[in-house]
C-alpha cells in the first residue's frame, strides 16, 4: 500500500532522511579509516593515538556531502553530456512549455531544462532544492512520447523537486562514490600493508596485549566491511529510493489530473529495449526508469527492496490506472 503523506510531511521526511543518510555514510567512512589506522598505519595503540586515516576518511565524506549539495547536480549533468534545451528547436520548445505548465501547477520556480543526447527514453531531476533544480530528458523521450505523456513524465520529475527527493538522492550518489573510492584504497592497502600489520600483531602478542581478541574481531569486521563496501553502500542508497518513485507517480498524477498520461508514458518507456547508455550506474536511481534495465527491478520482495533502484513497472502502471478507476490494484 502507498502511505499517504501531504507535501509538507514528505518534505520534512526527506530533509530528515538526508541528514540520517549523510550520518550513516560518514560513520561507514570512519570505520574504513579507523581500521586502516589500527591495522596498517599503526597510529592506534596503547601508547599513541593519532587516527590520521579516520580523519582523512571522515574529511572525504564531509567534503563529499558539502560538495554534492553545491555541485553534485552539475557533475551528474556533465556525466550524461546533457545540453541546455534550445528554444529554437520545436521539440525542445514543447518541452520548455510543458515544464513551464508543471512548475506553475506545482508552485515552484522554473528549473533548468536539459537534453541528454541518447535515443533511449528516460528522464531525471537533480539539484539541492527547488530554487536550484534541473530536469533532464533524453532525446529519445522527446521522440517517443506525445505531449500528454511528456506532461506526465515532467510532472513526475517536478514532484521529485517539490518533495526534496533531488537533494537526498544527489547526496547519496556523491557519498556512494566516496565510499567506493576509500574502500578501493583500503583494499589496495591490504595488499601492501599486510606484512607490517602481521609484524606489529606479533609484537603486541609477545608483549601480552590484552586487546588481542577484540582487535581480531574488529579486524574481521573491518575486512568484511571493506570487501562488501560496494554492496553495503548500494543497500543504503536503494533503501530510500523505491517508495519515492511511487510517491512521485502519485504526486505527478495529482499535478496533471491525468494519471493515464504518465501510465501510457511508462508503458512506452518500458517497451524500449536499449539501455540509456549516456546515464551511468551512479546516477541510475535518479531516473524515472532504470537506465541499465536490470531485471531485479521487475521483482518484489526483500532482495529487490535492498538492491533494486525502481519498483516494478507493471505495479506502477497498475496504481496509476487505479487512480483513473480503470483497474483495481491487488493487495
Amino acid at each position: 500500500m502507498i502511505q499517504t503523506r501531504n507535501i509538507y510531511e514528505q518534505q520534512s521526511e526527506n530533509r530528515r532522511a538526508t541528514v540520517f543518510v549523510m550520518i550513516g555514510f560518514t560513520l561507514f567512512l570512519a570505520l574504513i579509516g579507523f581500521g586502516f589506522d589500527a591495522f596498517y598505519l599503526g597510529t592506534v595503540n596503547e601508547n599513541f593515538f593519532f587516527p590520521i586515516g579516520t580523519v582523512i576518511a571522515v574529511g572525504v565524506g564531509s567534503i563529499s556531502s558539502a560538495w554534492s549539495l553545491q555541485s553534485g547536480a552539475k557533475a551528474v549533468l556533465s556525466s550524461t553530456n546533457a545540453i541546455p534545451a534550445d528554444p529554437n528547436n520545436p521539440s525542445h520548445q514543447q518541452l520548455l512549455n510543458v515544464v513551464e505548465e508543471m512548475k506553475i501547477a506545482a508552485g515552484l520556480p522554473m528549473p533548468h531544462v536539459y537534453i541528454v543526447p541518447d535515443p533511449d527514453p528516460n528522464a531525471f531531476a537533480t539539484g539541492k532544492d527547488p530554487e536550484n533544480s534541473s530536469i533532464a530528458v533524453t532525446q529519445g523521450l522527446l521522440d517517443t512520447l506525445n505531449r500528454e505523456e511528456l506532461q506526465g513524465v515532467i510532472a513526475h520529475e517536478m514532484s521529485h523537486i517539490r518533495n526534496y527527493d533531488i537533494r537526498l538522492m544527489t547526496v547519496i550518489a556523491a557519498m556512494m562514490g566516496a565510499i567506493l573510492l576509500l574502500s578501493d584504497w583500503a583494499r589496495r592497502g591490504m595488499m601492501w600493508g599486510g606484512g607490517r600489520r602481521s609484524s606489529r600483531s606479533s609484537n603486541n602478542s609477545s608483549s601480552g596485549s590484552s586487546g588481542g581478541p577484540i582487535a581480531l574481531i574488529f579486524l574481521v569486521l573491518w575486512i568484511v566491511g571493506i570487501l562488501l563496501a560496494p554492496i553495503i553502500s548500494q543497500m543504503m542508497a536503494m533503501a530510500v529510493s523505491r517508495k519515492r518513485e511511487y510517491l512521485a507517480d502519485a504526486s505527478g498524477a495529482e499535478l496533471t489530473r491525468n494519471p493515464l498520461g504518465l501510465a501510457s508514458a511508462l508503458q512506452k518507456i518500458e517497451s524500449a529495449s536499449a539501455p540509456t547508455e549516456s546515464i551511468k550506474r551512479g546516477a541510475a536511481h535518479l531516473c524515472i526508469v532504470d537506465p541499465i534495465g536490470r531485471k531485479l527491478n521487475d521483482k518484489e520482495g526483500f532482495t529487490a527492496e535492498l538492491f533494486g533502484t525502481h519498483p516494478p513497472m507493471s505495479k506502477r502502471i497498475t496504481w496509476l490506472k487505479a487512480m483513473a478507476y480503470q483497474m483495481t490494484p491487488s493487495a
